[in-house]
């Protein structure tokens, strides 16, 4: 038996943006995704917390998989992968996690782009589409996201697709094996808090 067969493909939210169509993760996404992080790898470390050794092995997949699966039905985290709309190929991943109720109704979005689509514009549209649905289908109030202040590109991603920056945490994240000061931007559904109170007419 295949190491995914017993492992029903997800359906869930397509999100469309400008160029880029995001769709939960599959199993038959593995080598795809694999090889594009292979190939990124050194673009994308300084930037993300240390790879286990085991970390695009079909094995360390399958665990992701599981996790995803298990937040999706919780409705704790939405993972997309990014595909570009014309040509199909993956070129990165986006992820509402932490989604939070009651009070806060917030969530953080985490997002990477392989090296070889870096600088074309799909995080933006990818970042665009997911704020739309946070927004809108899932009715949230704020998203938030951080990144380390040397990371410009990053930093111009989340400002193009409405984030604001907000301030800085000291040692926030440990990425690269080291803890990382990061800065803080938030989005906030500003339509939603124009509504609040108003009695429908």
């Amino acid at each position: 038996m295949a190491l995914f067969d017993w492992m029903p493909e997800p359906i869930g939210t397509v999100l469309e943006g400008d160029g880029v169509v995001l769709r939960a993760p599959r199993a038959g996404d593995y080598p795809a995704w694999s090889g594009l992080r292979s190939r990124s790898r050194d673009y994308l470390q300084p930037w993300e917390p240390l790879w286990p050794e085991d970390d695009l092995s079909r094995a360390a997949y399958r665990r992701r998989m599981i996790i995803y699966a298990r937040e999706m039905e919780l409705g704790n985290a939405w993972p997309f992968f990014i595909f570009a709309a014309g040509t199909g190929d993956l070129v990165g991943a986006v992820t509402l996690s932490n989604v939070r109720r009651g009070v806060a109704d917030m969530g953080t979005v985490g997002y990477w782009v392989g090296e070889p689509f870096a600088g074309h514009g799909h995080a933006t549209a990818a970042l665009r589409a997911l704020v739309a649905f946070a927004f809108g289908a899932l009715n949230l109030h704020r998203i938030e996201a951080a990144c380390v202040p040397d990371n410009l590109a990053s930093r111009r991603v989340l400002e193009k697709a409405g984030f604001v920056h907000e301030g800085m945490a000291r040692a926030y994240l440990k990425i690269n094996g080291h803890w990382a000061d990061h800065l803080l931007f938030g989005c906030v559904n500003d339509a939603a808090d124009q509504n609040d109170g108003q009695t429908p007419s």
